[in-house]
């Protein structure tokens, strides 16, 4: 009789027991909130991460961010990182886009800063102002803010980031007589200096005229006047007598002082052109700075756009954005992410292994970027050039306002019709699309 008590009484021990370890493990997991690895780890299951990238500068892009997602997943083992390579900046906005409106939008993805008011007029982009402590935001560059902000508010985390920076080759400037270590810092200064080294088999200076000219124009904008929009993303100012003059002298490069050639110059093609001894000088985005440092078998330097009545540049590149309907772990997991990619250290990596300018303070702080700006001092004039660097050009319906410019300065710079032409038909197209914003 007493063995049967004791087998039933260890029956009901063990029926508690088990009771008790379910109902310990509910609360365990319901109490991991927001924290991804802890989700993961409680449901067995990795968080999957969808991160889309474009692919727009020359270098070994694919591989660095492959590298930094394998880094990541290491640190971070219940977080699985895919990147998705989309192409051009305008390739990867269109299949994000294609996503969102398919109702599944990816975890995150890297868009040119000049999206802000696109995808805020879609109400795709999660807040970020309070997702890090202000001393985080601090740490960036003033200068890469201005197209990351709405008001107060914080959309985007700056990633690559980059101004227009002017390459010239200096073994090139010794056969013209020209002093390799003082770099034309006036326009005038630039056609003198363009004549001398514009012969019979190579320009004395190459500004692409295909994709990003708008972003050309509006350095010379900044370089004579202002800005060629607000800052709310509603109106546009190309009409203005100091654009005008900026987009003439654009156009007298190769029309009237024949130091560059007429009519269309590839984006992609210019870099090619100056690492191949075709082109003496050019504008470029400071992201290929280190393709150019790899492959160019010249002594070259870097310097400041040259000024008209003052020094100049738009600031351009991509930021990281972070899409609200997503699962929570998901947004999580792409704040740890985005913490992981934006420490000191990785920043500075990144800026030398790129070219692009390290975003924050910090990271010039490092010995790792400290050493590397001694050894290669090009690489800080971008930097440098910051201080007088404002806004790219962004607004609401940003594609289509910015397709108006290019098509109509491509014009102007192909002969096809007068700069004062460009800019009006530009500004009437413009002010049609934005007027519902006004």
């Amino acid at each position: 009789m007493r063995k049967k008590i004791t087998a039933f009484w260890a029956l009901i021990l063990s029926v508690m027991l088990s009771l008790s370890a379910c109902s310990g493990g509910s609360e365990s997991s319901n109490s991991s909130g927001g924290s991804s690895d802890g989700a993961a780890a409680q449901s067995g299951k990795k968080v999957e991460l969808e991160f889309y990238y474009p692919v727009a500068v020359g270098g070994p892009i694919q591989q660095l961010i492959d590298q930094l997602a394998s880094d990541f997943m290491a640190e971070h083992p219940d977080i699985v990182v895919n990147p998705i390579y989309a192409g051009s900046y305008q390739d990867t906005m269109t299949k994000v886009t294609t996503a969102v409106q398919g109702g599944n939008p990816p975890d995150m993805a890297v868009l040119l800063s000049t999206e802000l008011y696109t995808l805020l007029e879609m109400k795709v982009l999660e807040e970020l102002t309070n997702h890090f402590p202000q001393e985080y935001w601090n740490d960036f560059f003033e200068g890469f803010m201005g197209n990351t902000k709405s008001g107060d508010q914080i959309w985007s985390v700056p990633f690559q980031r980059s101004t227009i920076v002017l390459y010239y080759n200096k073994d090139k400037f010794r056969e013209a007589g020209l002093d390799p270590e003082k770099p034309p810092t006036t326009w005038e200064e630039l056609v003198e200096y363009g004549k001398q080294l514009t012969t019979g088999d190579q320009w004395g200076i190459e500004i692409p005229s295909t994709g990003y000219q708008y972003w050309m124009l509006q350095a010379m904008a900044l370089q004579t006047g202002g800005n060629i929009m607000s800052g709310d993303g509603k109106k546009v100012f190309f009409t203005e007598p100091y654009v005008e003059e900026a987009l003439q002298f654009y156009v007298d490069l190769g029309q009237k002082h024949q130091i560059m050639p007429k009519g269309i110059l590839e984006w992609a093609t210019v870099p090619s052109d100056f690492i191949s001894g075709k082109t003496a000088m050019m504008y470029h985005t400071t992201g290929n700075l280190t393709r150019v440092k790899n492959e160019a078998n010249f002594d070259f330097d870097v310097a400041f756009l040259p000024a008209n009545k003052q020094y100049g540049s738009p600031t351009g590149g991509g930021n990281i954005y972070v899409f609200k309907d997503i699962p929570e772990e998901n947004k999580q997991a792409a704040l740890e992410f985005i913490k992981f990619l934006t420490r000191p250290e990785r920043v500075a990596q990144w800026s030398i292994d790129t070219g692009y300018v390290g975003t924050t303070k910090s990271a010039y702080e490092t010995d790792l970027l400290k050493k590397y700006v001694e050894e290669f001092p090009q690489a800080a004039v971008a930097r440098d050039q910051l201080q007088y660097a404002d806004s790219e050009l962004s607004t609401y319906q940003n594609g289509m306002v910015t397709k108006f410019l290019n098509d109509n300065v491509q014009a102007a710079l192909s002969g096809d019709i007068t700069p004062k032409e460009a800019l009006e038909k530009s500004q009437s197209d413009a002010d049609r699309t934005l007027a519902p914003y006004q």
